[in-house]
């Protein structure tokens, strides 16, 4: 019987402990309903924070909540935007608080 766990890129992070994310995609991001569909995703899971576009053309998320709920959204947000996405990439930040998930311009 194999007892290991499955590979995850979130598998370091504390499944218990509140983290917070900053997500740059960069692709074909902006004028394709990146930050609505970022906020509908957000609103299947237990988190907080904000989606904007960059002036550079690229998208911002900063996602806040349990790691589990936070490495479910990265994923279901990359899972729905891969026709758009050509990269991205993920960086700690200091634990912060929003209250729900919103748009920002």
């Amino acid at each position: 019987m194999n007892f290991l766990p499955e590979f995850n890129v979130f598998s370091s992070w504390n499944i218990l402990m509140p983290i917070c994310k900053r997500v740059r995609y960069w692709g074909r991001v902006q004028g394709v309903g990146f930050r609505v569909t970022a906020q509908h995703v957000a609103s299947r899971f237990d988190v907080t924070g904000y989606v904007r576009n960059l002036p550079d053309g690229d998208v911002e998320v900063l996602i806040a909540g349990e790691a589990e709920d936070v490495s479910r959204f990265v994923e279901a947000l990359n899972v729905r935007m891969a026709a758009y996405i050509r990269g991205h990439r993920i960086d700690d930040e200091p634990a912060q608080e929003f209250i729900g998930f919103e748009i920002r311009t």
